[in-house]
């Protein structure tokens, strides 16, 4: 009697997902380390769902500029590698990058930082333009802010900056922008507005000493109050697609 092969199960996981979920890689996995996606990805593995996204994305390294910089990046990364500070990495990326000129674009309370920063550039041969988020000193009325919207209500206060920061860099011919300390949606603008390529090196923590990510290494004790009322009892294994219920 003839035997018949069992036809193949459909891939139930795929199905699942529509969106890629690297967050809930186990670490044991992480597949895309090794170059084995597509065998050993879960399946909400970019790899499975979105190869064509991962295909779209890749013809923007046929543009020089754009592969140029993803390959002194990746220089960047193995040379230094946990031997560099994030400082001393810009420099070397930037000096990769053949650039003559930097830009500084600091919240006023880094200013300090923003001057031990700039003469370490200057002493690696780069010139340096540099711009403080509350320059101008622009009325927070100015984009419609209530008095008792201020941080200290009942007099001036001026508005943080970003987009004119990113002007005057621009202006200055920054071809890279390094961001010290901008605040969350601040920071936002300045890389919308920057037509230089742009980098953080310090991003504002006021509570953690600008140091964020310790409220992720101590979420479950220190800082369990940045969980919203949603928190399941057991951390799930799942992104929320593939789960059950």
């Amino acid at each position: 009697m003839t035997k018949h092969n069992a036809p193949a199960k459909p891939n139930t996981d795929a199905a699942k997902y529509t969106e890629p979920g690297c967050a809930y890689c186990p670490p044991s996995v992480q597949a895309c380390r090794q170059g084995e996606g597509e065998l050993r990805g879960p399946g909400f593995c970019p790899s499975k769902i979105a190869a064509d996204g991962i295909d779209d994305a890749w013809r923007e390294y046929a543009d020089p500029e754009v592969r140029r910089i993803a390959q002194e990046s990746a220089r960047v990364e193995s040379e230094g590698y946990c031997r560099w500070t994030r400082v001393e990495e810009i420099c070397q990326f930037a000096k990769k990058m053949g650039y003559a000129k930097i830009g500084i674009a600091t919240c006023i309370s880094f200013v300090d930082q923003a001057n031990t920063l700039s003469r370490i550039l200057e002493s690696h041969g780069f010139e340096v333009a540099s711009a403080a988020c509350k320059h101008g000193g622009v009325a927070k009325e100015r984009i419609d802010l209530r008095d008792d919207e201020k941080i200290r209500p009942g007099g001036h206060e001026s508005m943080c900056n970003p987009v004119s920061q990113a002007e005057l860099l621009n202006r200055a011919g920054c071809e890279l922008n390094v961001v010290l300390g901008l605040c969350v949606g601040h920071d936002s603008l300045f890389f919308q507005f920057s037509e230089g390529l742009a980098t953080t090196l310090v991003a504002k923590d006021r509570v953690l000493a600008h140091n964020p990510v310790g409220a992720l290494n101590l979420a479950e004790s220190y800082y369990s109050r940045v969980w919203g009322p949603e928190k399941p009892e057991k951390p799930p294994k799942l992104p929320r697609e593939g789960r059950r219920g």
